[in-house]
């Protein structure tokens, strides 16, 4: 078992282990296990150790919340000296001339980037494979870790890193978290810095982390956010916690075992002291569109930002122009989010928490999606993954965690939403799940 994150950095920081043994460490079980599994688009082995040391020269190492821990970034945001190939032949593979404010700010808290993670194409879709190849799931590799943070989901819940950094438009943390049994949380709107590709998908994504314990997920995000106190987990005051299994788009139907892992959850919360009922938001077919619009016109703009968008797959070209056309009529508008927050308002006046399942069905297959159709990708992801998009849209905080494993041996995971600035309630929430019905760390294989 691979310490996690918070234990790597109280060690580095009182002089037991250096920033290169914990680095050199991950880069061995990288070596090793992800030839399997197809998690990392790069892997900075010589930069890492560099990096490494400087970290375990540093005078303030003593003070740093992640000293020395093996991070690995996801590959649409960008890092110094590497290329940013989002998934795609039509990117540029000239080196970065800069780090994103998150990279920045998980290096100056003693983190070292070890490698970039895998991605779809322009992060579009739920699964995680591309031109340069199809991450799979430790739990099982016939299947996806889910996407598009699927690479960085992959490294973390094989034991490669403790933690990963991921982003969320329409559930890209939430959805490999759930799809690998990991913690993963997407913070609310403005917490943590975003600045995605054009336009953050028109204000719908944002960046967090991916991890195993309920500590490390607040420790990283804390620092992702520049916000130390997000660190400390304190034990939930009573909630009024809601929980649905009704999918937020019609004619979508929802697997037995997802929506029994969400009542399981919501079962040893009563028995925890909250008060729990069954009560559905008021989700509607203007909500759903003003995601679709977001999604497709968010692509085009991303598309246009492209070294050569001719090396587009066939399927992110149809979404893309779909896109355009959209952009032309004048849309995405304001008046779909802003109704769909006033719906989630109401609904939030009478809960404090949302619980629902993660996703509707087990995970897919790992195959090459990237060579289907625009129609069978469109057709599918939504029904696989409907329940994390409005909260992109409303831009509240939401967040995966485990729920046990499924018949198939697969993980079970639910989703917690809150109101906005409600991260630390869902920490805490999900702390007190850990205590009540702990889950495994990491794939049964890598254990």
């Amino acid at each position: 078992m691979t310490d996690s994150a918070a234990e790597i950095a109280a060690s580095v920081r009182g002089g037991t282990l250096s920033a290169r043994s914990a680095v050199e460490g991950a880069l061995k079980r990288i070596a090793s296990r992800d030839p399997r599994l197809g998690a990392f688009q790069l892997v900075r082995a010589d930069a890492a150790l560099r990096e490494a040391d400087a970290v375990d020269a540093r005078p303030d190492r003593a003070e740093l919340p992640l000293a020395g821990v093996p991070v690995a970034i996801k590959d649409n945001v960008p890092v110094t000296g590497e290329p940013m190939r989002i998934g795609s032949a039509a990117s540029d593979p000239t080196p970065q001339q800069r780090d994103h404010a998150i990279v920045a700010r998980l290096r100056a808290a003693g983190a070292v980037v070890v490698g970039l993670t895998a991605v779809p194409e322009l992060c579009i879709y739920p699964t995680t494979d591309s031109v340069f190849g199809t991450s799979r799931n430790p739990w099982n590799p016939a299947h996806t870790p889910g996407g598009s943070s699927g690479g960085s989901a992959a490294a973390v819940a094989a034991g490669m890193v403790p933690v990963a950094h991921g982003n969320d438009g329409l559930g890209s943390i939430r959805i490999p978290a759930a799809c690998c049994g990991l913690v993963g949380i997407k913070p609310g709107l403005g917490v943590v810095p975003s600045d995605l590709g054009a336009n953050s998908w028109f204000g719908m994504a944002e960046n967090g982390p991916l991890a195993t314990t309920v500590a490390d997920t607040a420790l990283t995000l804390s620092v992702m956010a520049d916000r130390p106190e997000l660190a400390t987990v304190a034990e939930p005051s009573p909630l009024r916690v809601a929980v649905s299994t009704r999918a937020p788009m019609p004619f979508t139907p929802v697997a037995r075992e997802w929506a029994d892992a969400a009542h399981r959850t919501a079962d040893a919360l009563r028995g925890a002291g909250h008060t729990v009922r069954p009560a559905d938001p008021r989700y509607s077919q203007s909500m759903s569109n003003a995601e679709f619009f977001r999604w497709t016109a968010g692509t085009e703009l991303d598309a246009r930002t492209l070294a050569d968008r001719s090396k587009l797959a066939s399927r992110t070209r149809r979404h893309a122009a779909l896109g355009a056309l959209l952009l032309r009529a004048g849309l995405p508008r304001e008046g779909g989010r802003t109704k769909w927050q006033r719906r989630a308002e109401e609904f939030f006046a009478d809960h404090d928490v949302l619980l629902t399942p993660a996703l509707a069905h087990r995970q897919l297959p790992a195959e090459r999606w990237s060579e289907r159709g625009w129609l069978t990708n469109t057709w599918i992801s939504p029904r696989f993954v409907p329940f994390p998009g409005p909260w992109n849209l409303a831009g509240w905080p939401a967040m995966a965690v485990p729920a046990g494993v499924s018949p198939e041996g697969l993980p079970l995971s639910v989703q917690l939403v809150a109101r906005p600035g409600g991260e630390s309630l869902l920490l805490s929430l999900a702390a007190q799940l850990e205590q009540l019905q702990p889950w495994p760390r990491l794939a049964p294989d890598y254990r």
